[in-house]
């Protein structure tokens, strides 16, 4: 198996409105509707696609627009969407706040065309003056204010809401052995290295640059077994915890953990990241701790879970967007290596 990106599944998982959040094996389940944290990873992923065909810049735009349809004039964002078109839930500032201005700034630095960058960066400015009490949805809205600032320096909201994020995150631990800023690793845990790696550019901020770097590398470790990674499992991972394998492993614990190392070379130009970038790609393709493959290659989709004597065969839109996040990051950077 290759690092190849597929969008076959995705494509099969989107309609005229949005992003379907789950599927039956690899048929979309839409009585179950879409929503915002699925359709802004998907920002995130077509946005980074070098040279997109016109189909993907379609479905971009349209997950684009399903986003802004989401904010409130407040900054807001609702989450959850069913396929007539209504809103099921109110205004919040939880993960999918979080998730969609991660994914309006990565258009906003990224998408393919001038119309499309400035709908998204005026769209991540309306969202980008409010905060979050969830240290998490502020670490994921850290990464759209890092994008943005990678393109545009002196954008203000950005660099404010950024700055916002590292005191959310918090200082390490004092326990050299759980430097984690958290009582317990849960899920999408790379995200918090990563973001503090973007302040530490950004800002900058060397201070968080070298606590990012540190929790990244010890994060890595912890979740390395034997040459392989072992990600933190759907209960999480506390101090003193068993060697044994955790499951059910889920895929976005590797794809968050591909985007810190990928992120990591990109600023210091260590091999050692490579080395964990890898390790996630391999996950996906059977190098885990159930020796089995979550790519599903007829399909182009990734599976929902890596579980103790196989996988959950189930493909949805979380899952395969783990995948192709991965995948582009090892297109870059492993294959031409």
């Amino acid at each position: 198996m290759t690092a190849d990106v597929s969008f076959d599944h995705l494509l099969r998982l989107s309609d005229d409105i949005g992003l379907f959040e789950h599927a039956l094996g690899a048929v979309p389940r839409r009585e179950h509707g879409y929503c915002v944290d699925d359709v802004a990873r998907g920002l995130v992923v077509l946005a980074r696609e070098p040279d997109p065909p016109l189909e993907l810049v379609r479905l971009l735009k349209r997950y684009l627009a399903f986003v802004v349809a989401a904010q409130s004039s407040d900054g807001a964002v609702r989450n959850r969407r069913d396929t007539a078109g209504r809103w099921r839930d109110q205004p919040g500032l939880g993960d999918w706040w979080g998730r969609a201005l991660w994914g309006l700034g990565t258009v906003a630095a990224r998408a393919p065309t001038l119309r499309t960058r400035e709908t998204a960066l005026a769209r991540f400015r309306v969202s980008a003056g409010r905060r979050s009490r969830w240290p998490r949805a502020m670490t994921f809205a850290a990464l759209g204010a890092g994008e943005v600032l990678l393109a545009l320096p002196d954008h203000q909201p950005a660099r404010d809401l950024l700055a916002a994020a590292v005191t959310a995150i918090g200082p390490l631990g004092v326990d050299p052995a759980w430097p984690w800023p958290e009582p317990t690793l849960r899920y999408a845990n790379a995200a918090v290295p990563e973001a503090l790696i973007l302040a530490g550019v950004c800002l900058p901020d060397e201070a968080a640059l070298a606590a990012g770097l540190r929790l990244l590398a010890w994060l890595l470790d912890l979740e390395t077994r034997g040459g392989r990674l072992s990600p933190t499992p759907v209960g999480g991972r506390q101090p003193g915890g068993d060697d044994e394998p955790g499951f059910d492993q889920q895929p976005i614990e590797a794809a968050t953990l591909a985007d810190a190392c990928a992120r990591a070379y990109d600023v210091t130009g260590e091999t050692r990241w490579l080395v964990g970038l890898a390790r996630a790609q391999a996950w996906f393709l059977g190098d885990n701790d159930s020796v089995m493959p979550l790519l599903d290659i007829n399909t182009g989709g990734c599976c929902d879970g890596l579980e103790p004597h196989g996988r959950n065969i189930n493909q949805g839109a979380e899952s395969t967007l783990a995948l192709l996040s991965t995948a582009q990051h090892a297109r870059r950077l492993l294959v031409a290596r």
